[in-house]
């Protein structure tokens, strides 16, 4: 079984959106934690809506292959846009970040309220 933390974003009807996906990947994973929700400011473009973040725990026995390719379907099956700007504007955006207590994404490393949900998680 693998435990795994997961980052989550949307600017776009959060309230409802996190909801829902959480609904989605609790029905094909085991969610065993979630962190805090914050508002942050965009990075990037600034010009579009505050996001809101945070961090979802789960255990699967997916590999992390299978699991990225998990979250992309939940992101797409939730609307999401592949084909704007990188910072721009996610109904969901959903990476992970932690594999087994090892941390895997750098992101970690240099946003400080990503780095406060997976601790919250670790």
């Amino acid at each position: 079984m693998n435990t795994v933390i997961i980052s989550i974003g949307s600017n776009i009807n959060a309230e409802v959106n996190i909801p829902a996906m959480l609904d989605i990947l609790g029905s094909e994973t085991h969610i065993t934690g979630l962190s805090d929700m914050v508002r942050t400011s965009p990075i990037g473009i600034k010009d579009q809506p505050d996001y809101t973040n945070g961090a979802v725990r789960v255990e699967t026995l997916l590999g992390r292959e299978k699991l990225d390719e998990l979250l992309k379907s939940v992101e797409d099956r939730m609307g999401r846009n592949r084909t704007l700007p990188k910072f721009g504007p996610r109904v969901i955006d959903l990476d992970i970040v932690a594999w087994n207590g090892e941390i895997v994404d750098p992101d970690y490393y240099t946003r400080d309220f990503l780095k406060k949900a997976v601790d919250s998680l670790l």
